[in-house]
């Protein structure tokens, strides 16, 4: 036994797992939290889907009038409007309540770094988001979406989806990071409702007449256009919507710097 100990055959290698392992076994627990948890899982998927159907059905009766048919308006903001739900307002509220309880403070004094911590958040959020865009997907297609599927297409859309998720995540930990959980939950939810109410997210900003233009510099209002643009088969070719696509970097790199200067882990 002492010839082996000393070989080194039964010396214990203790060590933090590698920072890819630990990314992913966060971004796994929180996925699982977000879609386990009631509350997210109706602000991830219910909301949505009953936004999407009760809009394509109701258009006609309430007599909005769009230049293309109802489901290709709807679909692709109720795209949008799913990563606001995910990446802002549920990102928001979890953060909130993990402060409130010290999880975070706990999960500080682990291996997992402060950075690791918020690539599992990222990677989190983009797994619901995939399985957001799926479910939609499927629902305007079955309500009759026709979308561009071409590959310039589905980059634009995806380039839009990426950038808005960081700006509503941004945004979002800005809020969670500053506030009360209590807080957090009420303003979280306010902000989300007059988004959807009145930030062009699923409605186009001609539908909102002289205000339209305004609301196209709000994160919503520009990454609804970005994804109605993305998926207009009317177009001819994909169009990329510049001016919005750059005000979602700028919402993003303003919330990033507002959240490093102002988040507090406790």
């Amino acid at each position: 036994m002492s010839a082996q100990a000393g070989t080194g055959t039964f010396a214990p290698s203790p060590g933090a797992a590698p920072l890819w392992r630990q990314v992913g076994a966060q971004a796994s627990m929180e996925a699982r939290l977000m879609l386990r948890n009631g509350e997210q899982l109706l602000l991830a998927v219910v909301i949505p889907v009953l936004v999407l159907v009760g809009g394509v059905r109701g258009a006609e009766r309430v007599g909005l009038d769009f230049s293309r048919p109802a489901v290709d308006i709807f679909t692709p903001g109720v795209l949008a409007l799913a990563v606001m739900s995910t990446a802002f307002t549920s990102l928001a509220i979890a953060t909130g309540f993990e402060r409130r309880y010290g999880v975070i403070k706990r999960l500080g004094s682990s291996p997992l770094s402060r950075t690791g911590l918020l690539l599992g958040k990222v990677l989190a959020l983009l797994a619901v988001e995939t399985v957001q865009v799926v479910l939609v997907a499927a629902v305007g297609a079955a309500l009759g979406w026709s979308p561009t599927s071409s590959v310039s297409a589905v980059v634009a859309a995806v380039v839009a989806l990426m950038l808005g998720t960081a700006a509503f995540a941004s945004l979002g930990l800005l809020l969670a990071g500053s506030l009360r959980a209590e807080a957090t939950l009420a303003a979280a939810n306010l902000v989300y409702l007059l988004l959807l109410a009145g930030g062009a997210v699923v409605l186009p900003t001609s539908a909102y007449g002289s205000f339209g233009e305004v609301v196209t510099y709000l994160p919503s209002g520009a990454l609804g256009e970005a994804m109605r643009t993305a998926f207009d088969a009317t177009a001819g070719q994909t169009a990329y919507a510049v001016k919005e696509l750059l005000v979602l970097v700028v919402w993003a790199v303003v919330g990033a710097a507002a959240t490093a200067r102002t988040f507090t882990w406790e």
